[in-house]
């Protein structure tokens, strides 16, 4: 039976989880959205970043700050990722983005089946203060863990929308995303500012990665799970558009959560690619791109 009040507590859950994707997704709007690299290792890479956390809380360091930390180690990989793509693939010009789609999913199987061989299959959990508690407001019970993801996704975004847009760095990358040839030409190395922001999106990832493994239990398997929302959310939101993909994370996460109160559970997993394809089919630029 219909219930209004079941209704009311899925779209606020819903937010909450739509924030959450959000922060899942942002990096992969920078690579992805303004670089053109078809990271498809970004959810593999969250679930390393996950495992990372899950490795530093056994010093007893909570996992936001195991994200924090990670970021410097994870900022490294995704320069040495990109150095790789780059030489290998974007420099021979030809075929570079299905080529390199390739090569990203070799990176997400590495990723996969090493983290197989050192920790095995067992899904994995931390511990910090805010997991397992919750809140109420207006008698609806949110989990502590969803509010410090929502909080997270609102900075990030928020982060990395100053960055794009007031530093010149950032601005940078937005013109290299617009305009390379003309970059070029203002004394600015296009490769180099590609390799900064590729660096950034997986610094990104890491504490991403924290914040997947407060909301939910992680395995090696996980990333297939997130592959779909992350690239739904990107390009619902327009490639690049940070403050879009907050949005569009939200509009995913709602719509699953309504679903799954409603429907079940078995219908949930369909919803992202849905958005997807309406999305591309109507509106290909995104809903909030130019």
């Amino acid at each position: 039976m219909f219930s209004w009040e079941l209704l009311l507590d899925a779209i606020v859950l819903g937010t909450m989880v739509g924030c959450f994707y959000a922060a899942v997704s942002i990096g992969l709007s920078i690579s992805f959205g303004l670089l053109d690299v078809p990271n498809v290792a970004h959810p593999a890479l969250l679930v390393l970043a996950s495992y990372g956390a899950w490795l530093l809380g056994d010093f007893d360091i909570d996992p936001i700050l195991a994200g924090l930390l990670l970021m410097p180690v994870f900022f490294v990989l995704g320069i040495a990722l990109y150095r790789t793509y780059h030489e290998t693939f974007e420099k021979r010009g030809s075929d570079a983005g299905v080529r390199g789609l390739a090569f990203f999913f070799g990176i997400a199987f590495i990723i996969e089946v090493g983290i197989i061989m050192a920790f095995g299959v067992d899904q994995r959990t931390v511990q910090a203060f805010y997991i397992g508690k919750s809140i109420e407001i207006f008698d609806i019970r949110i989990p502590m863990r969803m509010v410090v993801a929502f909080a997270m996704a609102l900075l990030l975004s928020l982060a990395l929308t100053f960055y794009l847009s007031k530093t010149f760095l950032g601005r940078a990358i937005r013109a290299v995303a617009q305009d390379e040839g003309a970059l070029r030409l203002m004394g600015a190395d296009p490769v180099a500012i590609k390799q900064w922001a590729f660096g950034i999106a997986t610094a990104v990832v890491a504490l991403a990665g924290a914040l997947l493994i407060i909301v939910q239990p992680v395995e090696p398997t996980l990333d297939r799970a997130y592959i779909g929302r992350t690239f739904c959310v990107v390009v619902m939101a327009g490639l690049g558009s940070m403050s879009g993909t907050l949005l569009a994370g939200v509009i995913l996460g709602v719509a699953e959560t309504v679903v799954l109160t409603m429907f079940g559970a078995s219908w949930a997993p369909a919803i992202s690619f849905t958005l997807l394809l309406i999305v591309l089919g109507v509106r290909p630029q995104g809903l909030f791109g130019r």
